[in-house]
């Protein structure tokens, strides 16, 4: 598959599952005619025209996977883990015995991955992805990484003649599995074009937001909203119960309000039963807050609620790192229990007490 270099623009391009895949592409600025006609070229990477190689079998790669296979897609797998591999084996995908042996048999690579030095290992190690792909493969990079590892896997990718599209994921495990992701696109009009039948098996809606660090950069801001609202409820959750509210109808009528947004909703219902089993890991949302504050630190961006959240994640995590991000909220109540002292008192409340 022949591919054009990328093409630099400030277009912000909305795409969701009933536009045709052929239909115009909206943008914001005037593309050149010339622009638009080498957007056009690209054959849609479609179940039957293409070979999907899949790295990274975690809760929302198995999903993404299961989704490309009942929806007709060839799809080989590779996991560090190989134990991973065997369920989708048995739902007809095939496992890869190395990544090399994964690069040089498919046309398009996926990748979903735990943080930047993974990613950069996947694909620039002597046995990686841009060692053993043929020129024209194409990259949908879809792991919450920072937006200047996009960028560079980018530039690695070109000179081999592989182009990558940084396609963040925003959602949790239900709606991989229910195939209403929202997915947040860096890098080529083009490749983006050409994806739209894999990005419409897999997701609800999904945005191209510029070039190359572009989705991922839009992701950190995503889920900068997501942990610091999480922070916000468990908060005002704690208030309510500590002037008397009843925790479970305090929980139940917050859900009818409008001030809850959807990622927030149906942690409200586990939070009545106490469960707090991963759907998105506290240990990821981690990850993602340290990347946040250190995008923030480069740009000068002062960012003093999200620096609050991000400890009481980490006294969190420092008790159970395989727990829901949402397990703040269990922190909080601890923390103004009648058990709480000064002992026990959390790093960020040691932190921002005043002196009396």
């Amino acid at each position: 598959m022949a591919l054009s270099k990328t093409q630099k623009r400030k277009d912000i391009e909305v795409s969701n599952r009933t536009q045709p895949v052929d239909a115009p592409v909206r943008a914001t600025s005037d593309a050149s005619p010339a622009l638009q006609t080498t957007e056009a070229a690209m054959k849609p990477l479609a179940a039957g025209q293409v070979k999907v190689g899949f790295i990274g079998l975690g809760n929302m790669g198995s999903r993404i996977v299961k989704r490309l296979l009942e929806h007709n897609y060839q799809v080989r797998v590779y996991d560090v883990d190989p134990a991973k591999a065997e369920p989708l084996a048995a739902q007809g995908g095939t496992v890869a015995g190395s990544i090399a042996d994964l690069g040089r048999t498919v046309d398009v690579v996926i990748s979903c991955l735990t943080n930047d030095q993974i990613v950069h290992s996947v694909y620039t190690a002597a046995e990686g992805v841009f060692a053993a792909a043929h020129p024209g493969t194409v990259v949908l990079e879809m792991s919450t990484i920072s937006p200047e590892s996009s960028r560079e896997l980018h530039r690695l990718g070109a000179q081999e003649g592989i182009d990558v599209l940084d396609v963040a994921i925003s959602g949790s495990t239900p709606a991989a599995e229910e195939g209403i992701l929202t997915l947040l696109a860096g890098g080529n009009p083009e490749l983006f074009r050409a994806a739209e039948p894999i990005f419409q098996t897999i997701a609800k809606q999904y945005f191209l937001l510029g070039g190359p660090g572009s989705g991922t950069a839009m992701k950190l801001v995503v889920n900068t909203l997501l942990g610091v609202g999480m922070q916000a409820i468990a908060e005002a959750v704690v208030l309510g119960e500590k002037v008397g509210l009843d925790r479970n109808r305090l929980l139940e009528v917050l859900s009818h309000t409008a001030l809850i947004a959807p990622a927030h909703m149906g942690k409200l219902a586990r939070a009545a039963r106490n469960d707090y089993s991963p759907q998105f890991p506290l240990r990821l949302m981690n990850k993602d807050f340290q990347l946040i504050l250190k995008a923030a630190a480069q740009e000068h961006v002062p960012m003093p609620v999200t620096e609050a959240a991000f400890r009481v994640n980490a006294d969190e995590l420092a008790n159970a790192d395989e727990e829901d991000f949402s397990a703040v909220l269990r922190r909080m109540e601890r923390v103004a229990g009648p058990e709480a002292s000064p002992a026990s008192t959390p790093t960020w409340r040691r932190v921002n007490q005043r002196p009396d």
